[in-house]
């Protein structure tokens, strides 16, 4: 990578450089949050009671899917890639969903809705200001 950037390669501006530190920032939360729900599905943490053989149906579902979503999120917006925002935007959707659609069956988590709306909005700052500087898309390693 520095050899890329020391021999020709545009030098990553201000903007550049916090947008891929804000990526890497929300990796990490997102392979926490993988992390978070293998522990709970396979009963090491809450004493067993998330255990994925206890939990109903609806359960199951959205946690062993958030299960994979999260780490694939945080792996590709880590590696800076493309599909790592799209990842991250389905289980932030799902989790959005969930938490305001159906608090009936997965709980209100309101300020984890109000984080996903908040990295969103981030983001979508980010993409425009590059949009309206005259570079689409920033430059990736």
């Amino acid at each position: 990578m520095s050899d890329m950037r020391e021999h020709g390669a545009p030098q990553l501006t201000t903007t550049e450089l916090a947008f891929e530190t804000f990526q890497r920032v929300i990796a990490i939360f997102c392979l926490i949050a993988g992390i978070r729900y293998w522990a709970l599905l396979m009963g090491i943490s809450e004493g067993g009671a998330w255990r994925f053989d206890l939990l109903p149906v609806h359960w199951k579902i959205a946690a062993a899917s958030l299960a994979v979503l999260w780490p694939v999120a945080g792996i590709g917006l880590w590696m800076l890639v493309s599909w790592g925002p799209v990842i991250w935007l389905v289980a932030a959707a799902s989790e959005f969903v969930m938490h305001v659609g159906f608090p009936e069956l997965y709980g209100s988590r309101w300020l984890l809705v109000l984080s996903h709306v908040l990295v969103a909005l981030i983001y979508t700052i980010f993409r425009v200001g590059f949009y309206f500087s005259g570079r689409d898309d920033p430059p990736s390693e």
